[in-house]
């Protein structure tokens, strides 16, 4: 099982700022980003897609293995100047 908390968009578009989600040994974060975006279409899929990935506090990318009660924040783009 995992935290997932999401910030600023992504957790509006989301409903809620965190959810715990059980998942099998050797999920990939990318494969966790697929999984969330099948379950919520629309902009929080849309979201998913581009935000970024953070695994205990460490940026994550598509192949990295999540580790058993991960923390997992998804990080909507920021702009900025």
């Amino acid at each position: 099982m995992v935290e997932i908390r999401y910030f600023a968009s992504v957790a509006e578009a989301a409903g809620t700022p965190t959810e715990l989600v059980t998942i099998p040994d050797g999920m990939t974060a990318g494969q966790l980003r697929s999984q969330l975006a099948q379950q919520r279409p629309g902009e929080f899929s849309r979201l998913v897609g581009i935000s970024a990935l953070l695994v205990n506090g460490v940026s994550a990318d598509d192949i990295t293995v999540l580790p058993e009660k991960a923390k997992v924040d998804v990080l909507p783009p920021f702009a900025g100047g």
